[in-house]
């Protein structure tokens, strides 16, 4: 049986066994295509939304209705702008409102709450009532993910600007069906104009560990929205790198990561050029309890997973391959926040990357260049078919939208860093998980 055979009929007899204990089959979620719009339509927000997030929203190329309590339109997406909630009675808006706008939402639907940074508010209660849009969010993502609805928050550094487009664009579309729950903090960054269909064209990437797999998804996915990609991996996927590369016309550099090599052949490629985009996607599991590990299985791990990425980046820097406007991407993993049984070395790797990155956030500072990371949670892959049946039913349905996510869901959160217009976005952890009960 092949392998797309055989995930198909444990899939199934997944269904059906989950079936018999009570267990509802998810609804599949609307993944977004070339051919959609890229944001969902009839997009509702309140009378009280501010004149800065409205600007935004055309800036986004979004059209928006007022929401009207009294009838009974459907709603595909809805925004709430809690900008000018100043005190614990405020907070009522949230129930007034989506006790009844929740039932107007669409299945698969998009909500986002926008709020102030509550570390930038002096006033003691107005600072609560901020950090109360977190617990709000987190626990509504819950209550309507069965639906397959997703809830997101944004909170602005201080005033809102039309930098907050390209994620209120991100999140009320169907480019983020996998991603819900989640709080995003934007910086003071100046707005910057993108094309919202091609909002890489002329862009340079580089993925690492692009030969299959999220990493595969990655290079289609920014090449979709106009880069020209540079796929990396091993010289032993040397074949199936070219495979993946050569419909999106990218160029295929098979090395080792981690040798002294990759950058000269990384630069090669470039050919006198300078990268605006990399993903450091490349990463290994050496999955052991801590008192059976042998020492290479934690070397293997922190260096390919890790070390790699630091030392990649900085000899990259130092001989001037970056752009002034560079977006760096480094793939994370939910075990990483919350840990795992046999996986300290693993864990480690992906919880440093973290803090790689909110580091090297601090020190770019505002120069124009990012760097972010993707937290990955239960993402059916050629690694979770392996997983053992019951185990891997279990992970798909630990999360608010109960089903694994698909390497395309990684992919659109690494798009949504990478462009132009995410520049207000800097030393961020985005979870693609579902919203995963583990580590939440």
């Amino acid at each position: 049986m092949s392998k797309v055979l055989e995930g198909l009929f444990y899939s199934k007899l997944g269904q059906t066994l989950m079936g018999t204990l009570g267990v509802k089959t998810p609804l599949e979620l609307n993944r977004f295509s070339s051919s959609d719009k890229w944001v969902v339509g009839n997009i509702a927000i309140t009378k009280h939304t501010s004149e800065a997030v409205k600007s935004a929203l055309n800036n986004s190329s979004i059209d928006s209705v007022i929401f009207d309590q009294s009838s009974k339109e459907i709603y595909q997406g809805m925004l709430l702008d809690a900008t000018d909630y100043k005190t614990i009675n405020d907070l009522k808006g949230l129930k007034n409102l989506f006790s009844h706008a929740s039932k107007r939402i669409s299945k698969l639907g998009r909500i986002v709450i926008i709020g102030h940074n509550p570390a930038n508010i002096t006033d003691l209660q107005q600072a609560s009532v901020m950090e109360s849009l977190n617990g709000f969010t987190r626990s509504l993502a819950k209550e309507l993910g069965r639906n397959g609805i997703t809830v997101n928050l944004l909170y602005c550094a201080s005033s809102v600007t039309d930098s907050i487009s390209a994620v209120v664009n991100f999140f009320l579309s169907n480019r983020a069906a996998y991603i819900t729950g989640q709080p995003i903090y934007l910086n003071n960054a100046m707005p910057v104009k993108q094309d919202w269909t091609q909002p890489l064209a002329g862009q340079v990437a580089l993925v690492t560990g692009a030969a299959q797999g999220i990493g595969a998804a990655i290079a289609a996915t920014l090449s979709r929205d106009g880069a020209t990609v540079i796929g990396l991996d091993i010289p032993s996927a040397k074949n199936a790198l070219a495979a993946t590369l050569i419909p999106m016309k990218g160029i295929a550099v098979a090395t080792d990561i981690t040798s002294e090599q990759a950058v000269t052949d990384i630069a090669a490629a470039l050919e006198g050029g300078k990268l605006d985009i990399i993903v450091h996607n490349a990463g290994v599991t050496r999955d052991k309890t801590l008192a059976r590990m042998p020492e290479n299985f934690w070397d293997t791990a922190l260096n390919i997973n890790l070390l790699a990425p630091i030392a990649v980046n900085k000899r990259l820097e130092q001989q001037n391959l970056l752009s002034d406007k560079a977006r760096i991407i480094c793939i994370s993993s939910i075990s990483g926040i919350a840990g795992n049984v046999g996986q300290t070395n693993y864990a480690a790797s992906k919880s440093g990357v973290v803090g790689y990155v909110r580091k090297q956030a601090e020190a770019w500072g505002e120069s124009g260049r990012t760097i972010n990371a993707i937290a990955p949670g239960f993402i059916e892959t050629q690694m979770t078919d392996d997983i053992p049946f019951m185990t891997r039913e279990v992970g798909r349905r630990m999360n608010s939208l109960s089903q694994g996510g698909k390497p395309q869901d990684v992919a659109e959160g690494v798009a949504l860093f990478a462009q132009p217009g995410s520049n207000a976005l800097n030393g961020q952890v985005l979870r693609v998980c579902g919203q995963s009960l583990i580590g939440a």
